[in-house]
């Protein structure tokens, strides 16, 4: 079938403020519901996470074992990416997201049962299976968008739901510690699988349309090994130009691997906070802890900061997307050379303002840019490469580390790679530019 090759028009979206949040999340209750459940889940996630990066790096003394920790969470989603989006284009998307949190309670309810070091394996193939139902999850989280808010308020929602999982970093960054320590690692593993239940229980009270399983045949098994609906996304994404490099905007973020497990490295060896005969052990925790919080800081000043400029039109989402990935390779650069923790926040923060304007932003193109039926394998492409970058990073940054290499030369560099995304983004944006202009010429 033909595929219109024509470039969308520009839409012109509500006025972004402080009162459209506030509008958005009072009269749209099929939004409110999936943020609420968002806000639950995420930080419940950030509680344990935490937790077990601090206990696999205190128990086996390798940056390495967090690096693992970190792939086995995010590689799974680029393998099993393109089943998840066939998955959420047949399905009903809301029914895949309740099961993926009923999933999810079961595995971290698991996480019980390890009880001394000899255990410390479990975690591993924890880590896996839960990672593979969050990537069923996220692109029908991410494709429902669409369907439960108006088309003028998707830069909104996205803005918004970016900036929530930013408040949730930073908020489960500062408090997980706190609760691990006060009421030990079983209850956090309890909070976060009771934040799944919470989480499903907000998405079965939510009612909308989902166009992409009206009236279809029903699904079957075989489908699952069935690739045609996945060449049929690759050559939908292949015809639509703005589309094919929108898809790899968030594959091109090389700084979020390296920095899960810089900021665990740095936190406990060079920027641990000792005040008041403080344990050491403790002290790392809570550096680790405000680097982290920077970095959810940052990620919450960058979208919201920039929305109101940005959130009107294509093309300025696509120039604050190559800022976003300038301002990523100036703070991991500067962190290297960092000799305080403050200034080391600062850096992260800047980073990962750039890194979130990045994602968010190119996640609502790519919901402006899309159908609805193929918005499952668009999203689940998207995720996938993205997590790919996120798994190499966390691996070859933990590498480098136990070879010897300072984590803050690592950061460094990992911030200099950051200017070839932001090139070839530069590159896509002038060619369509002049594109553009060949076309108004002729």
């Amino acid at each position: 079938s033909h595929v219109c090759m024509e470039p969308a028009p520009e839409i012109e979206v509500s006025r972004v403020s402080f009162a459209s949040y506030a509008r958005l999340l009072g009269g749209n209750r099929n939004f409110r519901r999936l943020w609420s459940a968002q806000v639950v889940s995420e930080i419940g996630d950030w509680f344990y996470t935490l937790a077990i990066y601090n206990l696999l790096l205190q128990l086996t003394g390798r940056a390495g074992s967090v690096a693992l920790a970190l792939v086995l969470q995010v590689l799974p989603q680029t393998v099993i990416g393109p089943t998840a989006g066939v998955v959420n284009d047949r399905l009903r998307r809301k029914r895949v997201m309740i099961a993926s949190d009923i999933g999810r309670t079961l595995i971290v309810l698991c996480m019980l049962l390890i009880r001394s070091k000899a255990m410390v394996w479990l975690v591993y193939p924890l880590l896996t299976a839960e990672t593979l139902l969050a990537a069923f999850f996220e692109p029908a989280r991410n494709a429902v968008i669409p369907n439960i808010v108006e088309r003028e308020d998707v830069v909104l929602a996205n803005t918004l739901s970016s900036s929530t999982w930013s408040v949730n970093l930073m908020i489960g960054a500062t408090l997980g510690g706190v609760v691990a320590a006060l009421l030990g690692r079983d209850a956090v593993f309890l909070l976060n699988a009771l934040s799944f239940v919470v989480s499903a229980a907000l998405i079965w009270g939510m009612r909308f349309a989902e166009p992409h399983a009206e009236g279809g045949r029903r699904f079957e098994a075989r489908e699952l090994v069935d690739f045609s609906p996945i060449l049929a996304g690759i050559r939908y994404v292949r015809a639509h130009v703005r589309l094919r490099s929108t898809i790899f905007a968030k594959f091109g973020i090389l700084i979020i691997g390296p920095g899960w497990v810089l900021f665990t490295v740095m936190g406990q060896k060079e920027f641990a906070v000792r005040w008041h005969g403080m344990a050491p052990e403790r002290g790392a925790f809570l550096g680790m802890s405000l680097l982290l919080g920077a970095r959810g800081l940052g990620a919450l000043l960058g979208p919201l900061l920039t929305a109101p400029w940005a959130g009107h039109w294509k093309h300025r989402l696509e120039v604050a997307i190559f800022w976003g990935y300038l301002a990523a390779a100036a703070g991991y650069t500067l962190l290297g050379v960092s000799g305080h923790l403050w200034q080391a926040c600062l850096c992260v923060m800047l980073a990962h303002s750039g890194g979130s304007i990045v994602w968010v932003f190119s996640t609502t193109l790519l919901h402006l840019h899309s159908d609805d039926k193929f918005r499952g394998r668009v999203f689940a492409a998207d995720l996938g490469l993205c997590m790919f970058t996120i798994a190499a990073g966390a691996y070859l940054a933990g590498r480098f580390v136990d070879w010897g290499f300072a984590a803050r030369n690592v950061a460094s560099v990992a911030g200099m790679l950051m200017l070839i995304p932001a090139a070839l983004w530069g590159l896509s944006i002038k060619n369509r530019v002049i594109e553009q202009s060949g076309h108004q010429a002729i």
